[in-house]
């Protein structure tokens, strides 16, 4: 039986990239039968990395068949993943993201969640020597997850792992760090064919804080102008979103790269709260400035406070 590998319901670089490369290495190293899947349409960067090194994106899915065998990673959330998950074969997970709880397999298996920034850099670990066997699109597609999820490097959750990964892989691939990054960075900014429902959706993760139950999106963009030019309709887009996916509120974080700092959407009281109790900071009108915020994973999320 074919290993499906499948990361979370919204598909950035990470969770697009880190598939295809488990999928390699398990079907060319470790001769098992693998394919990446998708569990939605990948956002503009990552689609952009697809064309740049020549791989066809991976087939999308709905959900997973009962005791069909799968490896989950970057995530552990079931939330953030096909409804039958539990009743999949889950035979690995690899992450780097905190233990989130709820995931059932039906034996034990090989878990790996490391303190790094990009679930890239934990595979290449993971295959030791083997990976001096990775082709060029591999090494490209790696390369592309580390300088997303680190912003080139900017987020706090950068470690020296990552960077030095990075910079072997581009020197290896003859890239240029800093102008490759901006091809991709210019990619993800092009948001113009989104709704805002998709755009809420787009990078975004549940979470639970304090019994509310908040979807906590992020866009990050070279341009946030572009963005905020359709602030109003994003501000009442929260309501229908936060509605139809059963959710407390939606948290809208436009994260600046180049200025290293996030607006959040305030679209009502409670936001406010959140944002003022959360980020010891005071809401104006329907934004406000968060100096320095630029990950979710470190510095949202596990400050939130209601």
């Amino acid at each position: 039986m074919t290993i499906k590998v499948f990361g979370h319901k919204s598909p950035d670089t990470d969770a697009t990239g880190a598939p295809l490369i488990w999928a390699w290495y398990l079907t060319d190293v470790k001769g098992q039968s693998a394919e990446a899947a998708l569990l939605g349409e990948p956002n503009t960067e990552a689609a952009f990395v697809l064309d740049r090194w020549g791989v066809e994106k991976p087939g999308i899915i709905g959900d997973v068949s009962e005791g069909e065998k799968v490896v989950v990673v970057d995530t552990n959330n079931p939330a953030e993943l096909p409804e039958s998950i539990n009743d999949a074969d889950i035979l690995q997970v690899i992450d780097h993201h905190r233990l989130a709880g709820g995931l059932e397999t039906k034996g034990p298996i090989d878990i790996t969640v490391r303190p790094l920034a990009c679930t890239a850099t934990v595979m290449h670990q993971l295959m030791g020597d083997d990976a001096a066997r990775m082709p060029e699109w591999v090494k490209g597609v790696m390369l592309s997850c580390i300088l997303s999820d680190t912003l080139e490097f900017r987020s706090p959750t950068t470690t020296a792992t990552d960077r030095d990964l990075a910079e072997s892989l581009a020197k290896d691939l003859g890239v240029n760090v800093n102008g490759y990054a901006a091809e991709m960075f210019a990619a993800k900014s092009d948001v113009s064919a989104f709704s805002d429902a998709e755009l809420l959706r787009m990078d975004s993760k549940e979470t639970k804080v304090g019994g509310k139950t908040f979807r906590v999106s992020v866009l990050e963009t070279t341009s946030p102008e572009t963005v905020l030019e359709r602030k109003d309709s994003l501000l009442a887009a929260t309501r229908q979103v936060a509605e139809e996916d059963g959710v407390d509120e939606v948290l809208m974080f436009i994260v600046d790269i180049l200025k290293e700092e996030a607006t959040l959407l305030v679209p009502n009281d409670t936001v406010r709260q959140v944002a003022e109790k959360s980020f010891s900071t005071v809401c104006g009108d329907d934004t406000v400035v968060l100096p320095g915020i630029m990950s979710r994973k470190k510095q949202i999320i596990p400050n939130l406070a209601v």
